[in-house]
């Protein structure tokens, strides 16, 4: 594997030269251009808030300039854009471009036409994107004085929103991705406020592109369609792997790999794969939205199996050059939460700690942590014992006033409790198999909705599982839901070593809480009617005796572990389901019109927002104009 410059401009603070500004003068870090573009503001090393473009937008994964994200998250830090030290940029635009032209000449004549099409905006715009970051800067703040724009390379942004918010004063850090400028998987040190660049590999060869590759290939979409292999994987058995081994990627012991490149189209095509790839792999791609044959069972089967291989080869190899024992990652891979399981259950680390927005979103506040500690910031929050992250609730909130308000103008039924007498109804409601949208505080940075933009519903449930997929959500019936659990009850529902509040890692059910379920649910098919769930909480239990954990503590999320344990009282089980508050195709529903639409568009059956309750028995009949489903494009 070799040696990583990752740390050259602006890759980190080894020298310990500090830029004038002030170590406690707010940064703003931005990402964009590619998808999942975003802002942070940080101050002093401590995030103050961060947020998705696509939230404001209501466009998944928007690439575009952050402007609705900038201006809020400025709005949630009380800054104005002339009080800031620096913006900082995520990747170096410059860098990019060389390696996007390398790969066109080096691909010659087979990108031609692709490269006929994109040629002109790299050469133009996307060359100089700082430049259009800063118009796009003075174009929100018009005679207000610009601070400098810097760039931050890609993987050097991942490697500092991985290590500089997490709970260690020292760790292994380890980034895994498609591609940021030429890297794809870089190892790192991280010490106090210092990162420390190891090793790399470049493009073309990347675990990331590998796994696009067969989510593609499974007629899934690329860079969102991901998450979805990796639940369709259980589903399979892994007889592709050893001819993923053998023809696609040479994997060494130390976890550095090289992928076959002729079977892959990524580099200079606008598909991922070609007819090398169906010969390899019975027959064409599958069409999306097509039917799913135990072909893509085994596939997802496979490559998971492999990138879980490649992973822990990199953990341990990491670990070992660094003399640690705690690991932190980020990287688009790093949201392979099964993966994520894998290192941890096989004891490769002590403790492991995944940036919870660890994909490009995350780049922004990557690069506002980069740019701040560069600067001398110091990490305050190892003083209290706890990560930098506040729950990952950065976003923006929704005041009682501006709900009460919402409500008034829209005539919406609606009773105000206490916070005592909510959780209890609420749960009461659960209990009873209703399904809650449940709407509080700041929004979540990052893909998971953690309890303050989520849809809530009874685990115990052998139903609810196709009930929220089928009538809720909108989609797929092989998706499988994640768990909320108290904390302290985690031991004794989940084979979990740690707490994981950012739901990024995967660990079975307890085996005291396995059981035969009770009658299939109507409407299931395939294979969640060939293979039920069997646990206590089925609704939550994914094929393989699996779930995606995440722990609730009371420091963290004071309202949401108080209604667990209501729950918990009521019923013996202080797990919830919890998925987050949209549909498929849409964003996150960031404000309260938002909530109140995806509830009367649902079935869902009580809405929370904030303090008020809204039953849904009670609303006035729900009209809009055309199709609402037709103008969602489906991920």
């Amino acid at each position: 594997m070799a040696r990583s410059d990752s740390g050259a401009g602006g890759g980190g603070a080894r020298d310990g030269r500090r830029s004038p500004g002030g170590p406690d003068r707010p940064v703003l870090g931005i990402s964009a251009y590619y998808h999942d573009s975003a802002a942070a503001v940080v101050a002093g090393g401590t995030p103050l808030a961060a947020a998705q473009e696509e939230r404001f937008t209501r466009r998944r994964h928007d690439p575009g300039f952050p402007a609705r994200a900038v201006a809020c998250c400025l709005r949630e830090a009380g800054l104005r854009l002339d009080e800031l030290a620096a913006v900082a940029f995520y990747e170096d635009p410059a860098l990019k471009f060389r390696r996007v032209l390398a790969t066109w000449l080096a691909t010659a004549p087979h990108g031609l036409p692709v490269f006929r099409r994109a040629f002109p905006q790299w050469a133009g715009w996307k060359r100089r994107a700082l430049d259009d970051v800063r118009d796009r800067l003075r174009a929100l703040a018009p005679g207000q004085p610009l601070p400098p724009v810097v760039a931050h390379r890609h993987h050097a942004s991942h490697a500092a929103s991985a290590f500089f918010p997490s709970p260690y004063p020292s760790a292994a850090v380890l980034c895994v991705d498609g591609v940021g400028e030429w890297a794809t998987t870089t190892l790192w040190h991280g010490r106090g406020t210092e990162l420390v660049p190891l090793a790399e590999l470049r493009f073309p060869h990347s675990l990331g592109m590998l796994y696009s590759a067969f989510t593609y290939f499974c007629g899934f979409k690329v860079d969102s369609g991901e998450y979805k292999l990796m639940g369709l994987a259980p589903y399979g058995t892994p007889r592709y792997a050893p001819l993923i081994r053998e023809r696609l990627i040479d994997i060494k012991p130390d976890g550095s790999f090289r992928l076959d490149l002729r079977h892959f189209t990524f580099q200079y095509g606008q598909t991922m794969v070609g007819r090398a790839f169906e010969e390899l792999f019975d027959g064409p791609r599958r069409t999306p939205e097509g039917p799913l044959t135990e072909r893509e069972f085994d596939l997802a089967a496979s490559v998971q199996q492999v990138t879980e291989e490649v992973m822990l080869r990199l953990a341990r190899t990491v670990l070992r050059r660094t003399g640690e024992r705690r690991l932190c990652l980020a990287g688009g891979v790093a949201l392979n939460c099964v993966a994520n399981g894998r290192i941890l259950a096989d004891g490769v680390c002590d403790e492991l700690w995944v940036q919870p927005a660890a994909g490009d979103a995350g780049g922004a506040l990557g690069a506002a942590l980069a740019e701040s500690h560069r600067r001398g910031a110091p990490r305050p929050h190892l003083e209290r014992g706890t990560d930098a992250m506040a729950g990952a609730l950065l976003g923006p909130a929704c005041s009682d006033r501006a709900t009460a308000e919402f409500l008034t103008r829209g005539g919406y039924p609606a009773v105000r409790l206490p916070e005592r007498d909510l959780v209890e109804r609420v749960a009461a409601e659960l209990a009873r198999g209703r399904v809650v949208g449940w709407f509080q505080g700041r929004m979540e940075f990052g893909p998971r909705a953690l309890g303050n933009r989520s849809i809530l519903a009874d685990p115990r449930d052998p139903a609810m599982q196709s009930t929220l997929n089928l009538k809720t959500k909108f989609r797929e019936s092989f998706r499988p839901f994640a768990p909320a659990v108290r904390a302290e009850d985690a031991k004794d529902w989940f084979d979990l070593a740690q707490e994981s509040p950012y739901m990024l890692l995967t660990a079975q059910v307890a085996a005291a809480q396995r059981r035969e379920c009770g009658a299939v649910a109507d409407g299931v098919t395939g294979p969640d009617l060939l293979r039920v769930p069997r646990s206590t909480i089925p609704a939550v239990t994914h094929v393989d005796g699996s779930a995606r954990v995440q722990t609730v503590s009371a420091a963290d999320h004071p309202r949401f572990h108080a209604l667990l344990t209501a729950f918990g009282d009521r019923t013996g089980c202080p797990v919830l389901v919890n998925t987050s508050f949209n549909v498929r195709g849409e964003p996150i529903v960031r404000d309260a019109a938002e909530a109140y639409a995806c509830f009367m568009r649902t079935r869902i059956d009580l809405l929370v927002l904030g303090d008020f309750l809204l039953d849904k028995r009670d609303q006035p009949e729900w009209r809009e104009e055309g199709d609402w489903r037709a103008a969602i494009p489906m991920d």
